[in-house]
């Protein structure tokens, strides 16, 4: 048995504050995670706390390692520490699926934030929608450059940003997202998130630091004066050194060890559109390529014509819907009664169209001409009779290909041993509709899913209610419809379905490592969010290799084309790891190259014109796909795989030592705590049989727990679950009286030479706690001091595993004056100990701090020094010209000229010393600020006194 003392001392050891550098510093973020967690992502979160003067970090690991749990690691310990304000930035597609993982992976709370919300916020009277101090804040690049003052307003603890090579070009004034977002943040700690930090200009590494740090190198003059010429190995060096603090980068190589990949299968699937629907999609394309268009607001022409383009190719009923609402639309506008937005209109239609509406221009309604209404008139009918056209076709030829792409699929997924499941994806909810009557009439209509954004139908609705009744009372019920619906379709999708058809607002954020088939029956022109789709299933937890199923068009070179260039360039079909970094990080954003495509449909006709421009978009890709680039980034940023390995195993071994200890002591404190309330089934479960009664019973369920989670209907125990926060607040809140306790060694598992020399003897033991605060931030140590009665010390090893041992109280104690001095004197030289430590451990990190300034300041004075330089050469030449000049004017003209030359060059001589004398300064203000956090202020508070035995 435990007593009140060992309780005390377990819940101080579990929440105390660890130092930056510490390596269990991550102990409550893995713990109360419900991840299987890799060494490198360990290593990476550590990496991001390294230097507590740091201002962020970017994390570059290659795609597929995970960098959405780094972060969620440090977010995790940033929300342990109090610090709750946290923002996410995320490309508008990628929102969704940090939502989740956040909620499901690291239970912390988020929200989303966008137009509607903020605007809802603001009509409620919260003139501050960004600060929410109890939830992760999570928005996309554009609102929050929209919302620029308010988020430079927001004091956050931490900004994380993903897909962060959209900022790599932030050093161009033109990039006015990355400009706008760098000054909003410029005070912030930021973690950048990328696979692709170096891509085709070592301009990029500049910005993407600059953007963390605008100390670490100077401006971008200096930079390309001194890193333009790579082919010296200094050079290299030097450069890779100032990244070093600020770049960490793991490769998929090093990590073989610990994450099993599986590979990827492409199966194609052709067919032939019939007759009629040859037709259609000639009238509308016809149609969209006309230079003046009623239907389509100028503003977002093309966004609407990409959109229209997708229905085509996705099915009949897709586009027959869009051509209907869009011919209503201008009726309305032509009866003069104000008509609902087009995006609104076929937001119905095309379910992914406000992520990709985020990134185009806002619709504008212009004043109609009578011109306009004789044209508007005529598109009305036109349109009608494409939907009337539309509508006719109740067959789709590629709707009859699914059918054998499913059979061919099944059997490849059962040659590779997998389930036979498989996930559909569409861009179209009408579509979706039809592939649910094409498969209910086939050999695959038993056991078929719908996830799409809203689920509203009668299957799901009964999938959810039956879900919920299942898990009613367990931590799986979060309260939220949409989350709840959400979970409720995956796991009937795993459990009993076989396939799930998609759409793509429905699909993000899921995962379906289960599942080994992913189907593009509309394959979108992003190569991100193709990844992304894939990545559903092919990703870390997969046991098989995944099937890609893709259709293609025999009759249309564009689709073709398209097919070539995502399955060849972009190599997302085939392989062990889907897309590379260089390939997807060459396009910066997946929204501009979808619209570099759209463009070709729009502009070309004829099949030459059609190939002459697939063929220059291939070949800028290439030039971009840079493989001196490539050389440099492995110099810089990568380094040797056996040093990783074995940083790597090291990390892993600590990581699993922290993590058991903390589960341990997590758990024992839990089985004192909750004595007679609980029932323990191991040393890592227990049932919950009643509300304890000093516990108010709020946010805390009876019923099964477990540390770590591995059935679905037990919560989760962790330290920050309402239980856990209150039993550890219970332990350390007591009052604890100087006791006599009987420590029981011979009823001890295991060994302990330090305490089998103490069986039969006595003495003193003292507890405390020491907060030391200390360059912005602080760090708790756990005190012992203890002595036999015979005078000896204990030693710090002793001390501590004396508190692992069980034992009881035997009656109250008083503690004489002498062994009160003993045991202060010896806390107190533990404490002057500690915070040698803690300053000599500052003053490295001070020294790293100032290495980098003095580097900054370098930098700026070479940009100086260069201007003197080419005076000195222009006066050279200036002179070498009087003296060849043939003439007295032509002599004197080059000796005014050298004479002014060296006037400026006095000048500038001046203004450089006055130059150099104000970095010097700045660089002392920066010093001096450095300088000021390292005061340490630090506080003693005594947790216990006992009387010891051991017996």
């Amino acid at each position: 048995m435990l007593t009140d003392y060992h309780s005390k001392y377990l819940a101080s050891d579990l929440v105390r504050r660890r130092s930056s550098d510490s390596s269990d510093k991550l102990a409550i973020a893995v713990a109360g995670a419900q991840v299987d967690m890799n060494p490198h992502q360990v290593d990476a979160a550590l990496f991001a706390f390294a230097s507590p003067l740091s201002k962020g970090a970017l994390l570059a690991d290659e795609v597929g390692l995970g960098k959405t749990i780094e972060a969620g690691l440090v977010i995790s310990q940033r929300w342990a520490e109090g610090k709750r304000r946290v923002l996410i930035i995320a490309p508008s597609n990628l929102r969704k699926q940090w939502y989740q993982e956040m909620n499901e992976k690291f239970f912390i709370p988020c929200s989303i934030i966008e137009s509607k919300s903020y605007n809802a916020a603001i009509k409620a009277g919260d003139f501050r929608p960004f600060d929410m101090n109890g939830s992760v804040v999570i928005c996309s690049y554009q609102f929050a450059r929209n919302k620029a003052a308010d988020v430079h307003s927001t004091p956050w603890d931490l900004v994380v940003i993903d897909e962060a090579h959209r900022l790599r070009n932030v050093y161009k004034p033109s990039n006015v997202i990355a400009n706008t977002l760098k000054t909003a943040l410029a005070e912030r700690h930021k973690l950048l998130l990328t696979a692709t930090p170096l891509q085709n200009s070592l301009l990029e590494l500049f910005g993407l630091v600059s953007f963390i740090d605008e100390h670490t190198f100077g401006d971008l003059k200096s930079f390309r004066e001194q890193f333009a010429n790579l082919s010296q190995e200094r050079t290299f060096e030097i450069l890779r050194d100032r990244l070093k603090p600020v770049c960490h980068r793991t490769l998929r190589r090093q990590v073989t060890a610990y994450v099993p990949y599986t590979k990827r299968h492409a199966i194609l699937e052709e067919f032939s559109p019939d007759e009629a629907e040859d037709r259609l999609y000639n009238l509308v394309t016809d149609y969209l390529q006309r230079d003046n268009l009623q239907a389509l607001p100028a503003s977002q022409r093309s966004l609407m014509t990409l959109v229209l383009r997708k229905l085509l190719a996705s099915s009949t009923f897709a586009i027959a819907g869009a051509l209907t609402s869009i011919s209503n639309r201008l009726q309305k506008r032509l009866d003069q009664s104000r008509p609902t937005s087009l995006l609104e209109e076929l937001d119905e239609d095309y379910e992914a169209l406000d992520e990709t509406a985020e990134e185009w221009s806002d619709d504008e309604i212009e004043p109609l001409t009578e011109a306009d209404q004789r044209v508007l008139e005529h598109e009305i009918i036109e349109l009608r009779e494409f939907a009337e056209l539309a509508t006719s076709i109740d067959q789709n030829a590629k709707g009859r290909a699914l059918l054998q792409a499913l059979e061919v699929g099944f059997a490849k997924a059962r040659e590779l041993g997998a389930d036979e499941k498989a996930i559909i994806f569409t861009e179209s909810r009408r579509t979706q509709s039809y592939l649910l009557r094409v498969l209910a009439d086939s050999p695959f209509a038993d056991r078929i899913v719908l996830f799409n954004g809203t689920n509203t139908d009668d299957q799901s609705k009964a999938i959810y209610r039956e879900w919920v009744s299942r898990h009613e009372g367990s931590d799986r019920v979060t309260g939220s419809r949409t989350a709840d619906m959400r979970s409720a379709l995956v796991d009937y999708f795993r459990e009993q379905g076989r396939i799930m058809i998609a759409t793509e607002a429905g699909a993000e954020g899921i995962n379906l490592q289960f599942c080994s088939m992913v189907v593009n029956y509309d394959l979108p022109w992003n190569p991100q969010r193709i990844e992304q789709r894939i990545g559903r299933c092919h990703r870390y937890g997969q046991k098989h290799d995944v099937v890609v199923v893709n259709f293609l068009n025999r009759k249309n070179e564009a689709d073709q084309r398209v097919y070539q260039l995502l399955s060849e360039k972009f190599e997302l079909f085939e392989g062990v790891f889907g897309a590379s970094d260089e390939v997807l990080g060459a396009i910066e954003s997946g929204v501009d190259f979808e619209k570099r495509i759209a463009g070709i449909y729009q502009q070309c006709r004829q099949t030459a014109e059609i190939k002459s421009a697939f063929d220059e978009l291939q070949l800028e890709l290439t030039l971009e796909i840079n493989e001196a680039m490539s050389h440099a980034r492995r110099k810089l940023l990568e380094n040797f795989d056996d040093e990783v390995r074995e940083k790597l195993k090291m990390r892993n071994a600590d990581t699993n030592l922290h993590l058991s200890q903390f589960e341990q002591q997590l758990m024992k404190l839990a089985a004192h705590e909750l004595d007679g309330d609980a029932d323990f089934i191991d040393s890592s479960s227990f049932r919950l049989n009643a509300v304890p009664n000093w516990l108010s019973g709020e946010g805390v369920p009876t019923g099964l727990y477990e540390l770590p989670r591995r059935t679905g209907d037990a919560h989760l125990f962790r330290v920050n679950h309402p239980l856990g926060q209150a039993i550890v607040a219970r332990a350390q809140s007591r009052d604890l009286p100087v006791a006599e306790i009987a420590f029981n060694y011979s009823g001890h598992k295991g060994r302990i030479s330090q305490i089998e020399l103490l069986k039969g003897q006595s003495g003193w033991l003292a507890a405390s706690m020491l907060s030391v605060e200390a360059l912005g931030q602080s760090e708790d140590h756990l005190l012992l001091a203890g002595t036999t009665d015979d005078g000896t010390t204990l030693s710090a090893e002793a001390t501590s595993r004396l508190m692992t041992i069980a034992g009881g109280v035997t009656g109250s104690a008083t503690q004489p004056n002498a062994i009160t001095t003993v045991l202060a004197q010896s806390l107190a030289e533990q404490q002057a100990h500690i915070r040698r430590d803690i300053s000599e451990r500052n003053a490295r990190f001070f020294e790293i701090e100032a290495n980098k300034l003095d580097g900054w300041a370098d930098d700026l004075k070479v940009g100086l020094e260069r201007e003197l330089k080419e005076l000195d050469r222009q006066i050279k030449e200036a002179r070498r010209a009087a003296t060849l000049a043939q003439t007295l004017e032509d002599k004197l003209a080059g000796q005014k000229a050298v004479k002014a030359l060296e006037t400026e060059r006095s000048n500038k001589r001046r203004s450089l010393f006055d130059a150099q004398d104000k970095i010097d300064e700045q660089r002392a203000v920066l010093i001096a600020q450095i300088e000021g956090k390292l005061e340490q202020s630090a506080e003693t508070k005594p947790l216990f006194t006992i009387r010891w035995s051991v017996k």
